[in-house]
């Protein structure tokens, strides 16, 4: 259990922490009266993404051997070294084109949230389902329940301190590769696959 809420700890932190900054634009921008929406449109964007990963880790699961799914933690290590090697693309024009938009609140967060952390959260998370076992599927979930929560928050409190922020925006490219690789072979041991190619060997 406490091995499972530390990894979905790990896992929702590095695929968020830049979306830290992001939320900070998106509460600078939103009235306060409609800052409640932006978690509900965080929360729906978030929801749509880990249960797309969590069905595409139920198809990937009638794979017979576990050790063959272990390769999947290949693609969170390919994550890291292409960010570690070539940076992230910046969203700032679609942020800001979505927030322009006078568009329901709740649906343009959802749809930031998607559309900047998809394919991050989708290559890590499917993976992670894949070798999690399912007693512990409901622990996991809550875990990112929370981890979105406190992540929503805090970057309404970073909105207000613009410095750390910027911090954040420098930093968080290396700390989110060092992260994505060190998952990626965390799930190549947990499946027994290293283990199996020196065995191989």
């Amino acid at each position: 259990m406490l091995t499972t809420i530390l990894t979905g700890i790990t896992a929702y932190i590095s695929t968020s922490i830049d979306y830290l900054i992001i939320l900070m634009v998106i509460f600078g921008a939103t009235p306060k009266r409609h800052r409640f929406l932006v978690y509900l449109g965080d929360f729906l964007g978030t929801a749509i993404l880990v249960l797309t990963s969590y069905l595409m880790a139920v198809i990937l699961g009638f794979v017979p051997a576990e050790w063959l799914l272990g390769f999947l933690g290949l693609i969170p290590i390919l994550m890291g070294v292409k960010l570690l090697i070539f940076g992230e693309k910046e969203d700032d024009d679609l942020i800001e084109n979505e927030i322009q938009k006078k568009t329901n609140v709740i649906l343009k967060v959802a749809i930031i949230t998607i559309a900047t952390c998809g394919a991050d959260n989708i290559g890590i998370y499917v993976p992670l389902f894949t070798q999690i076992s399912p007693t512990n599927i409901p622990i996991l979930l809550v875990t990112f329940f929370i981890m979105m929560t406190l992540f929503c928050y805090l970057g309404y409190l970073l909105s207000k301190i613009p410095t750390i922020g910027n911090i954040l925006e420098k930093w968080s490219r290396y700390i989110t590769a060092v992260v994505y690789i060190g998952l990626g072979i965390y799930i190549l041991w947990e499946s027994g696959t290293l283990t199996h190619l020196i065995q191989l060997l």
